[in-house]
């Protein structure tokens, strides 16, 4: 096999390795949209499967590669040595001619200790968050609920959380109201009752309490996006529903608010440490044989 020969074969196979490597991402992309990414068991067994996949074409490759490797220098030592041998001088040390080792296969090397190196940095983490603050804090919050027959009922990370908490608590009391009408009702109720909020609204940049425009402008968002909610929408809800709304916590008592208002309140849990973000709420179920996280 000559140069030209050799160079087009290991072409060949890298083109063979982009295409797999193509097919694999596309089969990974179809794996988790069918996995919701609030279901973490599932989640996590989906990880699994992802990594084992792609190690296992890594591996694949690694392997094609240097078969190709060896063949290329077991035809180039063949060659050499039927060209010199001719000339050969008996009398004179014949240096051992090393394997050459192609430029795909250093980077596939290179890119295997990359990923070990991405993996072992994946089983710390997982280690250290076994005693990090988000740990510790679903272990006391699911110790608080336990307490009163409850387990933590998981709600999307996706900015409507609280919305959401809400959502299902009133569900459970055959009380229809959408994630639409929580937000919208939320934001008509403190645009109406200004007075009771702007107080409590400052500009981030400025430090300044904010303007009617800005205030204007936090309403709509209320309304019309995913603006996170916090405290002061939970107080215009508590108006609005007239019932109370309690807030467990891992580290306090938990907090009421629209204490004025009678009945068994609407119940929430807030949690510091949850997502990478960090603030975040859930609601509250039953307690069952199975766990949701």
């Amino acid at each position: 096999m000559d140069e030209e020969e050799g160079g087009s074969e290991e072409a060949a196979l890298l083109r063979q390795h982009r295409k797999e490597k193509k097919d694999v991402q596309a089969k990974i992309q179809c794996m988790k949209n069918a996995v919701p990414k609030n279901d973490k068991k599932r989640r996590k067994q989906l990880t699994e499967d992802i990594a084992k996949l792609e190690a296992e074409l890594d591996e694949k490759h690694k392997q094609e590669l240097a078969t190709l490797v060896q063949k290329e220098s077991t035809q180039t030592e063949i060659k050499s040595v039927t060209n010199g041998v001719t000339g050969l001088d008996l009398g004179a040390d014949v240096p051992a001619q090393q394997p050459r080792v192609s430029k795909a296969q250093k980077e596939t090397e290179k890119k295997a200790a990359l990923e070990k190196e991405r993996d072992e940095r994946i089983a710390e983490a997982e280690i250290e968050n076994l005693s990090g603050a988000r740990h510790l804090e679903s272990q006391k919050l699911a110790q608080i609920l336990s307490e009163r027959q409850q387990q933590i009922k998981h709600i999307p990370s996706d900015g409507h959380c609280m919305y959401r908490a809400i959502e299902h608590q009133l569900k459970e009391r055959a009380v229809n109201l959408t994630l639409s009408n929580l937000r919208h009702q939320t934001a008509d109720y403190m645009q109406s009752h200004a007075d009771d909020f702007l107080p409590f609204l400052t500009n981030s940049a400025t430090g300044d309490l904010y303007t009617p425009d800005e205030f204007e402008k936090y309403c709509s968002e209320i309304a019309n996006t995913p603006a996170w909610g916090g405290q002061l929408e939970l107080r215009a809800l508590s108006h609005i529903l007239k019932t109370r709304i309690e807030v467990i916590q891992a580290d306090s008592s938990p907090i009421f608010i629209g204490e004025e208002y009678m009945g068994t309140p609407i119940t929430v849990v807030y949690m510091r440490h949850a997502y990478g973000l960090g603030e975040h709420y859930n609601s509250i179920e039953p307690l069952s044989a199975t766990p949701t996280e």
